[in-house]
């Protein structure tokens, strides 16, 4: 949503704004980032949390991102792990069982900032999925 209340785009840049307005704003619920291509990524993991804790799956994708920080997804059940990788097509795959998703760019993530693990952004985490 953008701070008039019209919806914006994940690929239209004249419909996104800055962290300090939207942070400010009235307008919709909660905070985004956009994925644009400029390197921030995210993987996005779904149902992954058990009595509020990163299942097997999703704890064994995590040891292999140290550094990334991790953030409770919007749903409450998932989580999303933060990095760098080059701008290319979302994709969905499998990891040891664990449904994965990951993007970089033409994509709008909901941020919580209920951080799960301090860390930064985890480099090159696309090719680590491999």
């Amino acid at each position: 949503m953008t701070l008039t209340g019209r919806h914006a785009s994940s690929t239209d840049p004249a419909t996104w704004t800055d962290y300090t307005a939207a942070k400010a704003s009235r307008v919709g619920v909660g905070l985004g980032f956009v994925l644009n291509g400029d390197g921030v990524s995210c993987i996005d993991l779904d149902d992954c949390l058990v009595d509020g804790k990163p299942n097997a799956q999703a704890q064994a994708l995590m040891d292999r991102f140290p550094t990334a920080w991790v953030e409770l997804s919007p749903s409450g059940t998932g989580l999303h792990l933060w990095g760098t990788a080059p701008a290319g097509p979302g994709r969905r795959t499998s990891v040891d069982g664990l449904s994965v998703e990951f993007y970089s760019a033409g994509r709008y993530i909901t941020v919580t900032g209920h951080t799960i693990r301090a860390g930064t952004l985890s480099t090159n985490i696309e090719l680590q999925l491999v």
